[in-house]
């Protein structure tokens, strides 16, 4: 079958879907067929190779990037009820980019949280140590890094098209990606109706907020960031610098938080979230000494939002190191800002 043909057949799927209400809570098409996939591309050639259901809520669908000639693995997580067209959130994990056991799934049981929620949930699995950036070239270490375009211009319309949304999204994420959660929406201002960035560091144009990026990509991922944005005066470190354009963030519902680095409920021993024995003073120590950076960042931008007149809601908690205990925390005191973004 050529593929102008094959996206007939999957238009008309869709739209006989939407007409007779097949998609109910109990009989997913996305999950019974998987034919909305089959011809989803973007505007430049991109693809999903496979679908592999897992069970009646997840499925993970093998998209082929054209800007970085590599496939992605990307994890799905259905609505409730997909009796009508649902918004999408993209949940980014950190610096690992979901390729560890640093993972939202893994680390967290926000999907027990998530399973009376009526949004799609999507989460690529890869771009370890790249801030989900478009780099300036490829990396000896990291390759070929377009991950910009991956999430703005590839992913989302295989995502649209593939599971029948309503075209709303939104994007969250922790640590490096709690950067880039801010980075993404700047660059297409209005596409993410809502932004929430847990422990993220929105800066990287000044000395610190280099540092920082050097630290995860170049101390955590062995690259070099002289491939991601060039040297310190190069002008890709501003362009790319969340605090500098936050004007084009009006208008999306905002949630920001962190910590201060200070020990708190999650760093008492025993308690769920906490390393083991020993290793709670590593998660106090390193953890917190990250997160006391990332609280100077974090109010760096909420001051440019004010003077900007920006709304956000923040969450500076008075304890709380660089850990997963507190991110699970903060997505699910997001989650009214992010909905109301959504429109759900």
């Amino acid at each position: 079958m050529s593929r102008i043909a094959g996206i007939a057949v999957t238009t008309a799927f869709a739209i006989g879907w939407l007409l007779t209400g097949v998609g109910t809570a109990a009989a997913d098409p996305v999950i019974d067929s998987g034919k909305l996939f089959a011809f989803a591309t973007s505007a430049d050639g991109s693809y999903v190779e496979d679908v592999k259901v897992e069970d009646d809520r997840n499925l993970t669908i093998d998209v082929h990037s054209t800007a970085m000639n590599v496939t992605v693995p990307v994890m799905v997580y259905r609505p409730k009820d997909t009796s009508a067209p649902r918004p999408t959130l993209y949940l980014l994990n950190g610096a690992g980019g979901g390729v560890d056991a640093a993972t939202w799934k893994k680390q967290t049981n926000i999907y027990d949280f998530l399973a009376d929620k009526n949004a799609n949930v999507v989460t690529p699995v890869g771009g370890a140590w790249s801030y989900y950036t478009d780099w300036k070239q490829a990396d000896p270490k990291l390759g070929l890094n377009k991950w910009k375009t991956f999430l703005t211009e590839e992913l989302p319309p295989i995502v649209d098209a593939g599971l029948g949304t309503n075209r709303t999204s939104g994007i969250a994420g922790i640590s490096s990606s709690g950067t880039s959660v801010f980075n993404l929406a700047e660059s297409k201002p209005g596409f993410y109706k809502a932004v929430a960035s847990y422990s993220g560091c929105a800066q990287t144009a000044d000395p610190v907020g280099q540092e920082f990026v050097r630290l995860t990509v170049e101390t955590g991922g062995g690259g070099n960031t002289l491939n991601m944005y060039g040297p310190p005066n190069d002008p890709m470190w501003a362009a790319n610098d969340p605090v500098i354009h936050a004007d084009k963030l009006r208008n999306t519902a905002l949630y920001i938080s962190t910590g201060n680095g200070l020990p708190g409920v999650h760093e008492q021993f025993g308690a769920p979230h906490a390393l083991p024995g020993a290793l709670v003073a590593y998660q106090m120590a390193v953890g917190g000494t990250i997160e006391a950076a990332v609280n100077y960042c974090t109010n760096n931008m909420a001051n440019r939002l004010n003077q900007l007149g920006i709304p956000a809601t923040y969450n500076f908690r008075n304890t709380g190191t660089h850990s997963w205990g507190y991110w699970e925390d903060d997505f699910k005191n997001s989650w009214p800002v992010i909905a109301r973004g959504l429109g759900i």
